[in-house]
């Protein structure tokens, strides 16, 4: 049993076939007369007939994509499709044109199963009638020519879902630092734990963590030792710090009651970004879960570079128990945390892996859960798990726990155990 110090938080032809700035639903306008650094842009290509597959490759099933073209610039792709229920059992392969050395990458695969990263069931969000069926987005690195081929495989080889478009998303100029005090939406994930505008919340040492903690009414003590086992604040990036451009998202946030668990995830856009690049990565996995997907915003809480920076991700606060999109039939009462890249055959790494750590010890310490011990949660509707069940996980979980999926990837999962017991230790276990 524990105790609450205080209350509990409340509730991506030719130059010429380009086609002009996507204006997909989902995003919602600045208030009039507020101005707005609009960074980054997304570009939508209907897919087209190109004939059917080699013999050799799902039985010569139709195929559908984009013959080799010259676009306007952008650095990370996806598809898309009209209904989110719909599934794409097959592969989806795209060549780049890098757009300083000219030349084109070998044929990639995307990732085609982004459904398990979604809002649950029955909630305002997945019922928006704005949600629809997409790919996990991947990293390019700045490009100006694409080619796409799309191909169902298995029973239903021949039945592409609908509406198929690529998406080409362009995330802009990073931030400049202008001393620019700001105030409103795009401020409130710092909650005073940040100067208003400030692109990062500082860490903090173990006493100052307590002190700041249960001076908001957010840290939960054991019952028994009266000790506050968290620990101490790790520095996390600002939404600002990333540059992310407040109004696409909708305006208002959603919470739940508590976090009793964290969902590790991988980003799965990629390993070939630098950790200078990565608010870009960022600003455009946002800017594909809403203006492509139909999410209120990006999915994950937070995320963490293969440098270790950690930065804060769904807007509505990081000491708050923001419900997020991560993990489809699971995101009440959790947290999801996505590492950037794909970790299915490559090592994470070790900052990577410490900074999950990290921040469980503090995200989880902040409401009395021990990284290393078992929680229960509900499910809303996973697959996996049917809606209503109550399942046992470990308080810093994969994403496959809850899901029937790769992610985080087989390297990262079994980074997890070493990351709970260190995750323990931060916190003075």
């Amino acid at each position: 049993m524990r105790g609450y110090l205080a209350s509990s938080l409340t509730v991506a032809c030719a130059a010429a076939l380009v086609l002009p700035l996507s204006l997909t639903s989902g995003a919602v306008a600045a208030p009039p007369g507020e101005a707005v650094d609009v960074p980054g842009s997304t570009r939508s290509l209907p897919l087209e007939p190109l004939g059917r597959a080699p013999a050799d490759r799902a039985l010569g099933a139709p195929v559908q994509g984009l013959p080799r073209q010259e676009v306007e610039p952008f650095s990370l792709v996806g598809i898309v499709w009209d209904d989110a229920s719909a599934q794409l059992d097959g592969t989806v392969e795209v060549r780049t044109r890098d757009i300083v050395s000219r030349t084109w990458s070998a044929w990639q695969q995307v990732e085609t199963h982004n459904e398990d990263h979604a809002a649950d069931p029955g909630t305002a969000e997945s019922a928006s009638g704005r949600v629809r069926g997409a790919t996990v987005p991947l990293w390019v690195g700045a490009s100006d020519g694409v080619e796409v081929r799309v191909q169902q495989s298995g029973a239903r080889a021949g039945r592409l879902p609908e509406g198929m478009r690529l998406e080409l998303v362009d995330p802009g100029d990073d931030p400049e630092d202008t001393g620019t005090v700001t105030s409103g939406p795009a401020n409130e994930g710092s909650e005073g734990r940040a100067p208003a505008g400030g692109l990062e919340i500082p860490a903090l040492n173990q006493l100052d963590t307590e002190v700041e903690a249960a001076a908001a009414g957010d840290l939960v003590f054991d019952a028994v030792t009266a000790k506050p086992y968290i620990g101490p604040r790790p520095r996390i990036v600002t939404r600002k710090g990333w540059g992310a451009d407040e109004s696409l998202r909708e305006r208002s946030f959603v919470y739940t009651n508590t976090v009793k668990a964290a969902f590790v995830h991988h980003s799965a856009t990629g390993n070939n970004y630098t950790c200078k690049q990565a608010p870009s990565v960022i600003r455009s996995i946002y800017r594909y879960h809403v203006k492509s997907s139909g999410w209120r915003d990006i999915g994950y809480n937070f995320a963490v570079d293969k440098c270790g920076n950690i930065y804060e991700g769904r807007a509505g606060g990081v000491a708050k128990p923001v419900q997020g999109a991560h993990t489809l039939g699971f995101n009440t009462n959790s947290t999801g945390i996505a590492v950037l890249g794909t970790y299915s055959s490559s090592n994470p790494p070790a900052a990577a892996v410490t900074a999950v750590a990290k921040l469980t010890a503090w995200k989880l310490g902040l409401h009395g859960i021990n990284p290393k011990g078992k929680v229960t949660l509900t499910s809303g509707g996973s697959g996996k798990y049917a809606k209503g069940k109550k399942v046992t996980l470990n308080a810093i979980a994969g994403h496959r726990d809850g899901f029937l999926t790769d992610c985080p990837g087989g390297r990262l999962y079994g980074k997890l155990g070493a990351a709970r017991t260190a995750s323990a230790t931060y916190q003075g276990r």
